[in-house]
């Protein structure tokens, strides 16, 4: 390597170079080298970070929808904002839907009596057939209309259906419908000459005591039976359809015995023991014969006029 670039390295690198002195013996002095220009010394290189993934692209937003313009006040000061500006209107109320031809027995009791009222024996029929006036149509198998003379002159009148009556769609079918038959022969009656019915018009749940709201729901197809046939003399069987035949809470032991009357007809009626209680308590069935003879009694009576 020759002086001169040995040199420039040096004085690049920051290096004073030694230089000879003028050399005595020959006089004269060397020429002095002349010294590259310093180079500045380079920063040291960044450190490249690692690439950032980018985002994915976002889906474009959908267009605003576009707002239709505000009313323009009629006049060029703004109306007063006052309560009336603000008030909603008022519903327009539907029309009520028409009930189909099977349910004649709208839900609404208040609406339904009016109905039930006017019916003859075949619309009265399908309509207890088909009632879901109460929730007792979701655990029926069948309602239970009534059974026996649309003419009698004698009308029983019981509680509710029970399991055999929920089964077969008819009054009085279990034991104690066979009692009540044997009690209807003692006195020189067959069960096609009369006329028997329920209170209620569907079972109960685990044949519980009716309650007054299901009763209500009832109440017109009862009493349309009762105009349509014009029975003579009524028979109350058990406690819950003497009470809410008579309005009462009175217990059957002090009702039975007596005759009452119920109805715009003031038709007489009669109570006795149910046939059920009669087949847990036969001591009782003496009484209960007391009854149905003063029944045979008033229907002679009535029949001789």
């Amino acid at each position: 390597m020759d002086e001169q670039r040995r040199l420039s390295y040096l004085a690049r690198m920051g290096v004073h170079a030694w230089q000879p002195r003028t050399d005595e013996r020959d006089g004269a002095a060397a020429a002095p080298l002349e010294m590259p220009p310093a180079v500045p010394p380079q920063a040291p290189p960044a450190t490249l970070e690692p690439a950032r993934p980018r985002p994915a692209p976002r889906a474009p937003e959908p267009p605003p929808v576009p707002m239709p313009p505000p009313c323009a006040p009629s006049s060029s000061e703004p109306a007063p904002f006052t309560e009336r500006t603000v008030a909603p209107r008022a519903p327009v109320p539907a029309p009520d839907p028409e009930p189909p031809a099977d349910d004649l027995f709208a839900p609404a009791a208040s609406a339904a009596v009016p109905a039930v009222a006017t019916m003859d024996w075949e619309q009265l029929a399908r309509a207890v057939h088909g009632c879901r006036g109460c929730a007792l149509h979701e655990t029926r198998q069948h309602s239970v209309f009534g059974s026996g003379a649309r003419n009698a002159r004698l009308m029983l009148i019981g509680e509710a259906p029970g399991a055999d009556e929920d089964r077969q769609g008819e009054p009085f079918v279990g034991r104690a419908g066979q009692l009540l038959t044997r009690m209807l022969e003692a006195i020189g009656l067959a069960r096609e000459e009369v006329f028997i019915a329920n209170v209620l018009k569907c079972r109960p749940p685990g044949n519980r005591d009716p309650h007054p709201e299901e009763m209500a729901r009832c109440e017109g197809y009862l009493q349309r039976q009762i105009a349509l046939i014009e029975p003579t003399l009524i028979l109350s069987l058990g406690r819950i359809s003497a009470q809410h035949l008579l309005n009462t809470d009175v217990s059957v032991g002090r009702l039975r015995g007596r005759w009452f009357e119920v109805g715009d007809a003031r038709i007489p009626l009669r109570v006795t023991y149910h046939p059920a209680y009669l087949l847990r308590s036969p001591a009782q069935k003496a009484k209960s014969w007391e009854d149905l003879s003063a029944v045979a009694r008033r229907l002679r009576e009535t029949e001789r006029k």
